[in-house]
């Protein structure tokens, strides 16, 4: 059997039955590291609606102050999960979701949402999966880059 790179074939015998064992290792120089990047979808429309119906000066403090409650919100799910307090997570989720939604912040809600979906059908993989892509996509929107909204089209 041909080994596949970039793996290296070793042949050895096993000491206690006397049989020949082939071992596959990975070559440390063919490992790569992958860092995701997510790509972060916005709708600017509920920000501009919010400015156009309270006006600069109030629209800002609203604004403001749903962005902090909203980072507040993934603080607590963060610390959640870190200490493994599953009982009341969907709901928290299905808040971060609806919070998301109201802001724009269509990447966030929809993974929220996915996040949630993994945690209702107990799936520990996909949930963990999930879970680290919700806070790449959390760091990312609610990053203070003024230039993200603009490279997130739909």
């Amino acid at each position: 059997m041909q080994c596949p790179q970039p793996f290296l074939q070793q042949a050895r015998r096993n000491v206690a039955t006397g049989v020949k064992q082939e071992v596959w290792a990975m070559q440390a120089d063919n490992v790569v590291m992958l860092r995701p990047r997510e790509r972060v979808h916005q709708d600017a429309e509920p920000i501009a609606t919010i400015y156009r119906n309270l006006g600069t000066t109030s629209a800002e403090q609203v604004v403001t102050r749903a962005l902090a409650e909203l980072a507040l919100t993934m603080a607590g799910l963060a610390n959640q999960v870190r200490s493994h307090e599953l009982s009341d997570l969907s709901r928290q989720l299905r808040r971060l979701q609806r919070m998301s939604e109201n802001l724009g912040m269509i990447s966030l809600g929809l993974v929220a949402a996915d996040a949630r979906a993994c945690l209702e059908s107990a799936d520990s993989t996909s949930f963990a999966a999930v879970w680290a892509r919700l806070m790449r996509i959390a760091e990312r929107s609610l990053a203070p880059d003024k230039d993200l909204l603009d490279q997130s089209r739909l």
